[in-house]
């Protein structure tokens, strides 16, 4: 029973991981309609910023603070120098441009820092009062800081002017136009709150899974298993689908299918999800009159 409250607690963790990129997909999906394939690439970019602050020098909770603010910077820019280029191009167009994206920053990360494995302490490690129950420090940190981000997240859309502003533009563009909302800018918001989000998702999985440039292939897959599953226009949604992921692959990797065959599991939660309820559980359907 122990070992199954530890799988559990494991999984629900894990999710968080997931649930926090899987959000950061919804948002870029919202403001474009389409799935931005270089989150990942742009959050393991941003661990490598944090982690080159903390090697020179600077303590590692104003690196973490600068480096969301610098990835955020980032999300703006390539929206406004990059994507926006394309609006109103075919939507294959942009998704080749955003592989390209994938790609070059793949590259450029492993030109720049090299493809060795290094290994990344934890800010929480020698928080003694995280450890007390079922979960390693780091892992209640996780947990911590994701539930913060959420409720950020959440309050900031929910109670602010410019996080309705933003919905608004997303949901309705040329209405938003209409009553003055600058879409643009809303547009490249939330590339910006995206990049932040995915920053703080590959900061926290850099000490689990190590820091290499291909540390987030797999974490980008479960998020996304984690945004179909839970509806990938509906952000709480993906949240709630992020965490089903998470516990659901580590307890199949515990009881069911081993640990090598886990992102096969997760590969095939994908396929059923498209095929049986392609709007998620929490999605909307999309219905056109003709």
């Amino acid at each position: 029973m122990n070992e199954f409250i530890h799988q559990l607690s494991t999984g629900l963790v894990l999710g968080c991981v997931y649930a926090s990129l899987a959000l950061a997909l919804v948002m870029i999906h919202q403001t474009t309609g389409l799935v931005n394939f270089a989150q990942g690439e742009m959050a393991m970019a941003s661990t490598y910023l944090a982690w080159t602050l903390v090697a020179h020098g600077m303590p590692y909770w104003p690196a973490f603070a600068l480096t969301v603010a610098l990835s955020f910077v980032a999300g703006m820019g390539i929206e406004r120098v990059l994507i926006r280029r394309f609006d109103g191009a075919p939507a294959h167009a942009v998704i080749i441009v955003m592989i390209g994206l994938m790609i070059l920053i793949d590259g450029l990360v492993g030109w720049i820092f090299g493809y060795d494995v290094r290994t990344v302490d934890s800010p929480f490690e020698k928080t003694a009062w995280l450890a007390a129950g079922p979960l390693s420090a780091h892992e209640a940190g996780i947990g911590l800081v994701t539930l913060l981000l959420m409720a950020l997240v959440f309050a900031f859309f929910r109670f602010t002017r410019l996080g309705l502003a933003m919905r608004a533009a997303a949901l309705t563009p040329l209405s938003s136009r209409l009553v003055g909302i600058n879409v643009g800018l809303m547009l490249a918001l939330g590339w910006g709150i995206a990049a932040a989000i995915g920053a703080v998702s590959g900061m926290l999985t850099a000490p689990i899974v190590y820091l290499d440039p291909n540390m987030m292939l797999n974490v980008i897959i479960y998020a996304f298993a984690g945004a179909l599953l839970g509806g990938i226009t509906n952000p709480w949604g993906a949240v709630v689908g992020g965490l089903a992921i998470g516990v659901a692959e580590n307890l199949a990797g515990a009881y069911l299918v081993g640990t090598d065959l886990k992102l096969v599991f997760v590969l095939a939660v994908i396929v059923a999800v498209l095929t049986i309820r392609p709007q998620g559980l929490f999605g909307r359907r999309l219905v056109t009159r003709v």
